[in-house]
């Protein structure tokens, strides 16, 4: 008898779809005389993430809507009032709250309803700067052009950043779309950088370590939190949608991001950072997620490349060594997509108990 929650997890992996998974828990369950009842409609419509064209025209459009406000932003900052700007927003969010709420009750638009809920998330930010302005009460003089808005350093960001999360967080009790946790994470990687600058200024005088430095060290223990939280989701609620997923694609960007955006690699030495991305790559076997692997490979080359244009930059040979090296890369790669499972299933052998129950059991 197979486990009901093997089969969702095959739907969520994309093995099988619904429909398929429904059918087999009806056979398996006729087979033994027993009931086994699907998940609730709630948890089995929720949709995994997937990348082909119809999703991304969905997302491409929702971006799009985010990208058109953050346009009308910039155009508006001086020719409207906070209190425009506030309105507009919220007609902008009725709008996509009542399309989001229409399309969602219909199981094969969740997608495009999870996104017109995101897109009213997104607005949360320039309904409370709206009102902010309107009300006098930003914490900073303003400024003359929008763009001198994110150099400023002032509680006044809080509010907005705070909003938005706890926006997403009422978005997700309703309607639990997995989009809608990136655009919580978004700000609350901002909201941590804003704290961590106001502390550090406020203790520090002028004294404190530059912006952008305070920023990217933030940004990486931010990142490492994100892929824990995304990693405990993956293991405590995997029937209930891939939650995970825009939080490793976002948490992994981040802490990459902000440790390979130092020139000196954080001071551990261009080989600790090649060492870092290989860990990657084996974290990301272990959890069964590919970002991870994406990112290490790109570390990895990255050190290669430093390797060829700054030790070896007279070694002829060592360009042709370096390409060997990429082609053993791509053929590792060819070789895990095809034994994927069985490398899986070689792992768990070997692996304890306890350690064994940390590995997600899907692939994304």
């Amino acid at each position: 008898m197979i486990d009901p929650g093997d089969l969702q997890a095959a739907i969520d992996a994309g093995v099988i779809d619904a429909a398929t998974g429904d059918r087999l828990r009806a056979f398996f369950a006729a087979r033994e005389g027993a009931s086994v009842a699907p998940p609730p409609p709630s948890v089995r419509a929720t949709p995994a993430p997937k990348f082909d064209v119809t999703h991304v025209l969905y997302y491409a459009g929702a971006l799009l809507v985010m990208s058109a406000m953050g346009l009308f932003s910039n155009a508006a900052f001086n020719a409207l009032g906070g209190y425009a700007l506030a309105a507009t927003a919220l007609v902008y969010a009725i709008v996509f709250v009542g399309l989001g709420s229409y399309l969602w009750r219909s199981p094969e638009l969740r997608v495009p309803a999870g996104l017109c809920i995101a897109v009213a998330v997104s607005m949360t930010p320039l309904a409370i700067y709206g009102v902010e302005d309107a009300l006098g009460v930003w914490a900073a003089d303003k400024p003359e052009k929008y763009r001198d808005f994110f150099p400023l350093i002032n509680a006044s960001w809080v509010y907005m950043e705070a909003g938005t999360i706890l926006a997403a967080a009422l978005a997700l009790r309703f309607f639990p779309f997995p989009f809608i946790l990136m655009i919580a994470a978004v700000a609350a990687w901002f909201m941590s950088m804003d704290l961590a600058a106001l502390v550090v200024k406020h203790y520090g005088g002028d004294n404190w370590l530059g912006d952008w430095e305070l920023r990217r060290r933030v940004s990486y223990c931010f990142g490492a939190v994100m892929i824990l939280l995304a990693w405990a989701l993956d293991l405590k609620w995997p029937r209930a949608g891939d939650f995970g997923f825009w939080l490793h694609l976002f948490g992994g960007l981040t802490f990459w991001g902000a440790i390979s955006a130092s020139s000196e690699a954080l001071a551990i030495g261009q080989a600790a950072y090649c060492a870092l991305n290989v860990l990657l790559i084996g974290f990301a076997i272990f959890i069964n997620r590919r970002i991870y692997a994406v990112l290490g490979t790109i570390g990895v080359a990255s050190y290669l490349g430093f390797l060829a244009f700054d030790v070896f930059k007279d070694a002829l040979a060592f360009s042709f060594v370096v390409s060997l090296i990429g082609l053993g890369v791509i053929f590792l790669g060819v070789v895990y997509q095809r034994r994927q499972k069985a490398i899986s299933a070689a792992i768990d052998a070997v692996l304890p108990r306890a350690l064994r129950a940390l590995r997600p059991q899907h692939s994304t």
